[in-house]
């Protein structure tokens, strides 16, 4: 009788636990989000809570799963030259990275450059769906959803070490490219979110030497209107609710602990998620920015500031702060609470009951993994062909595949793709040899020649028909070590350039000399001041490191199968001596296409097409109490199919306030096929038009006249050496009244259960 009652008291001990397990406060969905994270809360322990000031949202006690952060600038970073993926030692003792096959796309640099939005979001709607795969594939040990991209910051000047990791140095455009990318990686969901979107870095980190311990000093005007316009944006338009502390400071502040965080960011845009620091930054803000005495009183600090996440050590600061009565309690739960949002969104506090739609991805071990599927593929190579900028043609491209007979591909970047140090491992490369090989029509010749030495690049040069010579910088130094970087013009994480000429522009001037049908491929992560290759090359084009697809990209292009429509993301400058000291982060003392005084080599939003496009005339512009709708007719009068990229810039000559010559409002990247006429819409809200009024502290549109300019892109100074075959079209100015915008996010939405 005593074996009978226990075998039927186990049942019932066994079922009353597994429905506390579902019935948690926490993981009831038909409750708010605020409830669910306010119980939570009222749940964890002290030491769970100093656990969650970390990178890992997990709870084990309360059967909250692992989550920690990916890489995910371009294509979800697991393995590539910083061994984000992990570490395994070769059996001849070597470390190497541990192969995770992702999906890798042109750097951020090139994302830009295609200049369209949909693209963007599909690249990170790829990353997303293998970080889920990766996350949830039986018997895999990598746990993360929250993905450190996209790069938010601004390439304010061509020298930072990092501009391949961004968009651009344009304000709007980057944050138009930052809403698609928060977009893709998110998804569309109205409760739950694929993987969380944490952006990089706030704020103003755009110089390399010295980011530990210098400041980036500029007024309230520029951090509403050009620095943090994109994180804005990204925020209150494209949903993130995460980024990352820059590790410099503003105006004497280091941004790990700098008020706006709380007082601008949660309190005003309703940033109510993560806030963490960058790696090492709670150790520089102690011995590089010599803030704080001590540890204890840095972490207390941090806390303070409600950055959420650390990304090294400080459990023993934070208890020492604790004890020190440095910190409270009370400051940890408000830190974390955005920790435990995110993880709600994820769908990680749901339980076994959950809905997410995202939790069957990699569960059915038959199918494809996404990084193998013919879909990732034509991904990566439609995008790497669509950031392909034509910087020059003198009626050398596009190529005939039919009838060359004898092609020369030379220089370093011919034959090898480089990963950078914020790239994972791909399933496969296909560089520009192989992709030119892949293009061609059986029996031509294909000579390769990596460099001059004993005068190989100089033969092939003058054996071929074409010379297509391969060029730019290596992404991070030809060595992992850091703070290295052997050549000037090259620039990494922790190295700002040096230089900005080409360092094979040697190269270039033999294989021209050799063959006069030479096409100069610039593979480089930044511009260059290529003034002699600009005017002797008769063809010029550029591309980014690291896409699988790269070959296949390029060689579309160069044969016609794509026409190029990418445009550059910066002003390419004729000299070193044209742009201000780096560490000015005044924007208006010449820094930009908005700014900037004088001849460019190449303006912002430059490049050439194989199809000519005529701007005919405006057909009509529209405004209401909200938003200004400009219509322009555009004409592809060639007889080949192409892409144009419409642009649409404001100045504001009324303005009583020091505004850019001329602003980026709109843009639209749309295909004409040859000989159509399409009439283009490019709508302006009137709040885009306005400034940071630093006494009503909000967005203002001044009354009076604003200018518009349509086109293909900015025109610089007097003496601009590339000037547009048709003239932009000026709109008839635009009367418009005073309009406040106060820089307030709409209130958060609660999703209650259907």
């Amino acid at each position: 009788m005593r074996n009978k009652l226990l075998f039927l008291a186990l049942p019932l001990l066994f079922g009353l636990q597994a429905s506390a397990q579902h019935t948690q406060a926490f993981q009831d969905t038909t409750l708010t989000d605020e409830q669910r994270v306010e119980h939570l809360l009222s749940i964890l322990t002290l030491d769970e809570k100093i656990n969650l000031l970390s990178t890992d949202l997990g709870v084990p006690r309360l059967n909250i799963p692992r989550c920690g952060h990916y890489e995910g600038l371009h294509g979800l970073t697991l393995g590539g030259p910083a061994m984000w993926g992990g570490r395994q030692r070769t059996e001849d003792g070597k470390v190497v990275p541990t192969d995770c096959p992702t999906t890798i796309f042109p750097q951020s640099y090139g994302l830009g450059s295609t200049w369209d939005t949909d693209l963007v979001q599909k690249v990170a709607e790829q990353a997303a769906e293998e970080a889920r795969y990766y996350m949830q594939t039986t018997g895999n040990k990598r746990h993360a959803l929250v993905m450190r991209a996209p790069n938010a910051d601004l390439a304010r000047d061509p020298r930072w070490g990092r501009t391949e990791e961004s968009f651009g140095e344009d304000a709007f455009l980057t944050a138009q490219l930052t809403i698609a990318s928060v977009r893709g990686l998110q998804g569309n969901h109205p409760r739950y979110w694929k993987t969380a979107s944490l952006m990089k870095h706030f704020l103003a980190n755009s110089n390399e030497d010295g980011r530990d311990s210098t400041s980036s000093d500029f007024d309230t005007r520029l951090f509403h209107e050009y620095y943090a316009y994109p994180f804005y944006k990204g925020i209150t338009e494209g949903g993130s609710r995460a980024f990352m502390a820059a590790y410099n400071s503003w105006n004497g502040i280091p941004m790990s602990i700098h008020p706006c965080l709380e007082e601008i960011t949660r309190k005003q845009w309703g940033n109510n998620g993560i806030i963490c620091t960058d790696g090492g930054a709670l150790k520089l803000l102690i011995e590089a920015h010599k803030s704080f005495p001590s540890f204890a009183e840095g972490a207390a600090a941090v806390v303070k500031a409600t950055t959420g996440q650390f990304l090294d050590a400080y459990v023993p600061y934070v208890k020492e702060a604790l004890e020190k009565g440095l910190l409270t309690e009370v400051d940890i739960d408000k830190a974390i609470r955005g920790n435990i949002f995110v993880a709600l969104k994820l769908g990680l506090l749901d339980g076994d009951n959950s809905r997410n739609p995202y939790l069957s991805i990699g569960k059915n071990s038959t199918e494809t993994p996404p990084f193998m599927t013919a879909e990732a593929r034509r991904l990566a190579r439609e995008v790497t062909a669509k950031s392909v900028v034509l910087l020059k043609n003198k009626k050398l491209l596009p190529l005939d595949a039919g009838k060359l007979r004898k092609i020369a591909v030379i220089g370093p970047y011919s034959d090898k793709i480089v990963q950078d140090w914020y790239s994972g491992t791909p399933p496969y490369e296909t560089t520009i040899l192989s992709g030119i090989r892949n293009a061609v029509k059986e029996g031509t010749e294909i000579i390769h020649a990596e460099d001059n030495r004993m005068g190989q690049a100089e033969k092939a040069a003058a054996a071929a028909d074409v010379a297509i010579v391969c060029v730019g910088n290596h992404p991070y130094g030809t060595r992992a070590d850091w703070k290295f970087s052997p050549v000037p013009s090259d620039g990494r994480e922790a190295v700002d350039r040096k230089s900005l000429m080409l360092p094979d522009e040697d190269l270039v001037k033999l294989v021209l000399k050799a063959n006069p049908n030479t096409i100069l491929v610039l593979v480089s992560s930044f511009p260059y001041t290529i003034n002699w290759s600009q005017e002797h090359v008769p063809a010029i084009v550029h591309i980014t490191h690291c896409s699988q697809e790269q070959g296949n990209g390029l060689a579309d292009v160069l044969f016609g199968k794509v026409n190029p429509a990418g445009r550059t993301v910066q002003t390419w400058v004729k000299d070193i001596t044209d742009l201000p000291d780096i560490m000015d982060y005044d924007i208006r003392n010449g820094r930009t296409y908005m700014y900037h005084q004088g001849p460019v080599l190449y303006p912002f939003g430059y490049g050439l097409s194989y199809s000519d496009f005529t701007y005919e005339k405006i057909e009509s512009v529209k405004q209401d109490k909200k938003n200004i709708r400009v219509t322009v007719s555009v004409k592809n009068t060639s007889g080949r199919d192409g892409e144009e990229v419409v642009q649409l810039y404001a100045s504001y000559p009324d303005s009583k306030v020091e505004r850019p010559s001329k602003q980026l409002r709109a843009f639209r990247r749309i295909p004409i096929k040859a000989g159509e006429t399409r009439k283009v819409t490019l709508t302006v809200p009137k709040e885009e038009l306005g400034y940071w009024n630093e006494g009503k502290q909000m967005f203002v549109v001044e009354p009076g006249t604003v200018k518009l300019l349509i086109g293909r892109y900015t025109v610089g100074g007097k003496d601009q050496a590339i000037r547009m075959k048709k003239p932009s079209l000026n709109i008839p100015t635009i009367k418009i009244s005073e309009l406040c915008h106060n820089n307030v996010a709409n209130p958060l939405i609660t999703y209650l259960q259907a």
